[in-house]
């Protein structure tokens, strides 16, 4: 009776282990999904950001709730994400370039490390662009250039460090002087290049209504390759100066969630990019096209861009 006893306990036992194990198709938030954006509203991350949010509520029916987390280019976001319980409940959407920048600067003083999340999905490839208003003075880098070394630090708007480590090159080779002003995001850059307080400004897809409605000039590309919408504009590199950045826009979680979760949250991410909603928003917003990398890959492509952005820095 006694080993009869034991063998229904132990069986007992496994039942419920399995009753309680989750799968990838059964699983949903307990409570609201937080969906976290590490910059301001208004900006190229923030639109793409809201309406991925609302086109996973749409197909999954989980409540998705948007918040802007802005600070430090997404660290102010991911520090906290990295700090959250590892069950689904929160994740956030930033940029590759400021956080692979921030680590190698400051990596000592930062809370978490690359490796410290459970990668969910890239979103798009950042295209970066120096623009300025269609009065301005100037129409391309060497021009401006040579504005700024005859009239003085001229003032640049930028929502993170990456931009700002490109014209800071161009500074180090020709002796020109750029006063940085730092936003929260794109929309903030873009008003204060409309209200004359900055005379150029960078930004990753905000510029887009700017350029086609005629208000603003592109002055150079800070990619590695020139952007399709305008393929007479060239890249830093193309006018002398050797170096770029290639941002790409991802979504995370916290590090040790169950794989389960991490694949639903995935899947509900995917299903989401591949909506023509979603589509529209990453072409307009981002002037690119979607990139529906997988956990893994979105993980290596982290993990490669750190390389990249120690040589932009000379590390």
């Amino acid at each position: 009776m006694k080993i009869k006893a034991r063998i229904a306990g132990i069986m007992l036992a496994i039942g419920t282990a399995f009753a309680g194990a989750v799968s990838a198709e059964d699983w949903a938030p307990s409570g609201p999904l937080m969906f976290q954006i590490g910059f301001g509203a208004g900006g190229s991350t923030d639109a793409m950001g809201r309406v991925i949010a609302k086109v996973m509520e749409e197909k999954t029916g989980w409540n998705v709730v948007v918040e802007n987390k802005p600070g430090a280019g997404g660290v102010a976001m991911f520090t906290g994400i990295s700090k959250a319980k590892p069950n689904g409940q929160v994740i956030g959407m930033g940029v590759s370039t400021p956080i692979h920048l921030q680590l190698l600067k400051r990596g000592d003083k930062l809370s978490f490390k690359i490796d410290d999340f459970a990668y969910l999905s890239s979103v798009a490839r950042g295209q970066l662009a120096l623009v300025a208003d269609k009065d301005a003075p100037f129409d391309d880098l060497e021009s401006m250039v040579n504005y700024a070394k005859a009239n003085g630090p001229l003032a640049v708007a930028l929502n993170a460090s990456p931009p700002k480590l490109l014209l800071g090159a161009v500074s180090r080779e020709t002796g020109a002087e750029f006063q940085f002003v730092n936003t929260k995001g794109g929309a903030e850059s873009m008003k204060l290049l409309m209200g004359g307080q900055v005379m150029a400004a960078f930004a990753g897809g905000s510029h887009g209504p700017y350029i086609e409605s005629g208000d603003m000039k592109m002055i150079a590309v800070g990619n590695s390759e020139r952007h399709a919408y305008a393929p007479d504009v060239k890249t830093i590199a193309e006018q002398g100066y050797g170096v770029f950045v290639d941002p790409t826009f991802y979504i995370a979680t916290t590090k040790g969630t169950d794989a389960a979760i991490i694949e639903a949250l995935s899947d509900a991410i995917s299903n989401a990019l591949a909506s023509d909603e979603v589509i529209e928003v990453v072409r307009n917003a981002a002037k690119s096209s979607v990139l529906d990398l997988d956990p893994k890959a979105t993980h290596s492509l982290m993990l490669d861009g750190l390389p990249v952005m120690k040589k932009l820095i000379g590390k």
